[in-house]
């Protein structure tokens, strides 16, 4: 797989789980990664000294999202750290309420829409001056876009809003160059979810969902946003990687 030497990547929720996976990859391929954080500073720093201890170049940026101005403050600190070019955008960053349509709260609703759509949609329109031709946006979904799970609909709804805002900017930003795709991870371990999984009986269920009967790890997304944030994906947009091991086939 090519390099990203010389590249800058800007990662939303870089600092754990999926996200900071995927900040470690692009950095490991030679990227210089912008931790994107909205408030867990220590896990934001560890990632970036993660980064820093095998020689990777980071830095982390704290910027709410979902709420007014979260856009700005982005851009004012790639300001303040001098970076007014990119080359790659993952929009990773998300909120999942965990409601059915009959439990779910109109504020519920609007914060999922605010951080999982509104968010990287206006982050995207403000860096896309800045984002260099030939560029990468990787937009990162989930299974349950594909697959029905009633406990989080206003989560599914967003993340299929984000498919097709996807497939839409393509098209729009192919005469530059810039490829535009998904990432669907399935069910994936990380530490939010390690007091889940410790229940030997809901760990099966994880584990029966995908082909492989196994569990997924943050480092299977990050392969597959790697390859999209490479040369080797340039003729390669509009699509989706599902991630999800085979989930509910």
């Amino acid at each position: 797989m090519s390099t990203l030497d010389g590249k800058i990547a800007l990662v939303t929720g870089g600092s754990r789980g999926i996200g900071r996976a995927i900040a470690e990859r692009l950095a490991h391929d030679g990227a210089q990664v912008v931790v994107h954080y909205g408030s867990n500073e220590t896990a934001a720093k560890e990632t970036v000294a993660a980064i820093e201890a095998v020689g990777g170049k980071a830095f982390a940026l704290r910027a709410e999202l979902g709420v007014p101005g979260d856009v700005d403050t982005v851009l004012n600190g790639l300001r303040e750290h001098g970076v007014d070019r990119l080359d790659i955008l993952v929009n990773n960053a998300a909120v999942n309420s965990y409601r059915t349509i009959e439990e779910l709260t109109p504020a519920e609703f609007d914060t999922d829409f605010a951080v999982n759509v509104k968010a990287p949609f206006f982050l995207t329109q403000q860096l896309l001056p800045r984002l260099n031709d030939g560029g990468r946006i990787i937009n990162i979904s989930s299974g349950v876009a594909r697959i029905a799970l009633p406990t989080v609909i206003s989560y599914s709804a967003t993340k299929g809003a984000l498919e097709v805002f996807s497939h839409t900017l393509a098209k729009h930003l192919g005469p530059r160059g810039i490829t535009v795709n998904v990432v669907r991870p399935g069910y994936i371990a990380t530490e939010m979810n390690a007091e889940e999984l410790s229940d030997p009986a809901t760990r099966e269920r994880a584990r029966s969902l995908s082909a492989f009967g196994e569990i997924g790890r943050p480092a299977h997304v990050a392969d597959a946003v790697a390859f999209l944030a490479s040369d080797d994906s340039r003729w390669v947009t509009g699509t989706i990687i599902d991630a999800t091991g085979g989930s509910a086939l």
